[in-house]
């Protein structure tokens, strides 16, 4: 039996900012480890393998996340009308391309685009023996923690958001 979640047990939003800080202690951990994984593949002097790592990584790391949060296309379909209808505001209002719809391989590599100069610093530089495969692999470690942790912030904007308002109507 598979461990992964679905959406009728998946988290929801979280309801206090209590939760919204545990949550994003638990993001912080993820994008964590995996900046780490990009940085282990900066260091592999094979062309093209650091940027389909970061690709990956990207991909999963924006979807643990939108999950965590309770933000992924199914859970916030499966919300009552008018907490989903608080959710997209607030999603549109933070301007997030990525919370509240599948992270694909097109969302992932625009967002490494975003931040092409430093992973095109990191690959280029990977070829300098040792120094240069470090430095590549600290480029490519900030570069998705810089990601992740933009996302985070987004993620409590949005849930931040959704509590006031809750908060609003009672």
């Amino acid at each position: 039996m598979s461990a992964r979640k679905t959406p009728s047990n998946a988290a929801a939003i979280p309801a206090t900012r209590r939760d919204v800080a545990a949550v994003a202690r638990r993001c912080r951990k993820i994008v964590t480890r995996r900046a780490l994984v990009a940085a282990g593949a900066a260091v592999v002097p094979i062309p093209g393998l650091d940027v389909a790592v970061d690709l990956g990584v990207l991909m999963k790391m924006l979807q643990e996340i939108n999950e965590a949060f309770g933000l992924t296309p199914a859970q916030i379909d499966a919300l009552a009308t008018r907490r989903r209808l608080t959710a997209y505001k607030a999603i549109a209002a933070i301007g997030s391309s990525y919370i509240g719809r599948i992270v694909t391989r097109e969302l992932a590599m625009a967002l490494v685009k975003r931040v092409a100069r430093r992973i095109a610093t990191a690959t280029a530089v990977k070829y300098v023996p040792l120094a240069g495969q470090a430095l590549a692999a600290g480029i490519s470690f900030a570069a998705i923690k810089y990601i992740g942790e933009r996302h985070i912030q987004d993620c409590i904007a949005v849930a931040d958001r959704v509590i006031e308002a809750e908060r609003s109507r009672r």
